[in-house]
């Protein structure tokens, strides 16, 4: 079978990576830009000992998707940075709300006191769980916000939950989708009445095995997982920075004769009985079989000639534009280490949140922070497109008056990234299953994988790459 990817971000190569391992034979990837990586970017300051990164840094060695990107990292012989759980980086995580930084409680014995932003103790907040009745959600979704504050009150929605979804999403809470973000919490509620009552029966029925010893690892856990699990990383990162993932994996692949094209976008597909024709640089180029790992407003134009509802679908994904700056100040600068600090949306400022780069790995004598900014409210605090130095200057005084520092920046950088992150709006797994219906429907010969249908970070879309190519039938 003649096989295209399209896309060379992580999910495009992983699928890249899967189709040859599955079907061994050559097939050919085709990026728009002229670099692979997608949002992934590490600028490595080697002659000054740090790293900026515009995209994630970190992925967490979580069940079966944490297995699935190490079995990769493994293959690709890639040198990692763990963060165990006892770090101060897993350890400490804060807000900064009601013009102070708060610190978010690490242990049991956090959920007793009164911590703020918070004005009563968050036991409260579990025992409000336990008394309270679920309720049958409408089209079986609801929105993140909404179920929180019915299950554990608005201050929990407001001070926990609404700054959890900036970090992952940039999106807001009050539209995001309980069911696909956090489809355990919402489905024990639903069978059980209550998300803590839900949590200790199933946990009492599970069976004791573990997820990643069937199905994918069937054969045995790949050994970098058993590592995580015994020294209780609780994330990593790659020595170099994370572009060294899709950087390895595009030589893994050149050298297997996986045909990386850049600066090649398609612009058309054009389906048959026999196959697809992809429009590429005004060449028509026939293959069996197509895998997007485009985003979904990107592969909508693609196919809406033939398949003009498919493309609606598509479009009715929406994604936001996010604000990057990196910052890089000489010395040790931090009053508190941790991951970082998130900032409600009920605070109203343009900052989504801060990371502490520098906490999370060592930069030697450098505090380096990364400020995330717009996501859901971008065009609120900047539709009038500032300059890159007016975004420094806002990031600088923001970050100055949360974490105390007087100095400026040394080095920084500034990125705006358009349309980086789809969001989950409530009803979406149902708009991934009409989709992917839709194409099994017309026996369309496409796959589609990557952040709009099944998650956000690093390990969702390596495992919705391979999870979709495992799916194509071998004839």
């Amino acid at each position: 079978m003649t096989t295209a990817v399209l896309g060379g971000g992580l999910s495009g190569l992983s699928a890249g990576y899967y189709l040859l391992r599955r079907f061994g034979k050559p097939l050919t990837i085709y990026e728009a830009s002229p670099r692979v990586g997608g949002w992934v970017r590490s600028e490595n300051r080697k002659d000054r000992n740090f790293i900026f990164e515009s995209g994630p840094r970190t992925i967490r060695p979580v069940g079966l998707p944490g297995a699935n990107t190490l079995e990769l990292v493994e293959e690709l012989n890639l040198e990692v940075t763990p963060i165990r759980r006892s770090h101060v980086a897993a350890r400490n995580r804060m807000l900064y709300a009601k013009g102070q930084l708060c610190m978010l409680p690490n242990s049991p014995k956090g959920l007793f006191g009164v911590l703020p932003p918070f004005t009563k103790p968050l036991y409260k907040a579990v025992l409000r769980d336990l008394v309270t009745a679920s309720k049958k959600a409408k089209l079986e979704d609801e929105s993140i916000y909404s179920f929180a504050e019915r299950r554990f009150g608005k201050e929990i929605a407001d001070y926990a939950i609404s700054p959890m979804i900036c970090g992952i999403c940039a999106g807001n809470a009050r539209e995001i989708s309980v069911r696909f973000l956090m489809e355990g919490l919402f489905e024990k509620e639903q069978k059980y009445g209550g998300v803590l009552k839900g949590a200790l029966i199933s946990r009492f029925e599970k069976n004791k095995t573990k997820d990643t010893k069937d199905g994918l690892f069937a054969e045995g856990q790949p050994k970098l997982y058993a590592q995580a699990l015994k020294e209780k990383w609780a994330m990593y990162g790659l020595q170099g920075g994370l572009e060294n993932l899709p950087k390895a994996m595009r030589k893994y692949l050149g050298e297997r004769d996986v045909n990386v094209q850049l600066s090649n976008e398609c612009r058309n597909l054009t389906f048959s009985s026999t196959g697809v024709r992809m429009n590429i640089k005004d060449a028509e180029v026939p293959v069996e079989h197509v895998v997007s790992s485009l985003p979904a407003y990107k592969l909508a134009p693609l196919v809406k000639q033939q398949h003009p509802s498919l493309s609606a679908q598509l479009l009715s994904i929406p994604y936001v534009d996010v604000l990057v700056v990196n910052m890089q100040f000489p010395g040790k600068l931090l009053k508190q280490d941790g991951f970082g600090l998130l900032v409600p949306p009920v605070e109203k400022l343009p900052l989504l949140g801060v990371i502490f780069d520098s906490c999370c790995f060592d930069m030697g004598e450098n505090t380096v922070l990364t400020v995330m900014m717009g996501g859901h409210w971008f065009d609120q605090w900047f539709g009038d497109r500032p300059s890159p130095k007016q975004i420094l200057d806002l990031a600088t005084s923001h970050v100055q008056k949360m974490l105390q520092i007087r100095e400026e920046p040394k080095f920084s950088r500034v990125h705006t990234l358009h349309k980086c992150i789809p969001q989950y709006t409530v009803g979406h797994k149902r708009r991934v299953e009409a989709i992917r219906n839709y194409i099994k429907t017309y026996k369309l010969p496409l796959s589609v994988c990557g952040a709009a249908y099944d998650g956000v970070g690093i390990n969702d879309v390596i495992l919705s790459a391979r999870r979709q190519v495992e799916a194509i039938p071998l004839s």
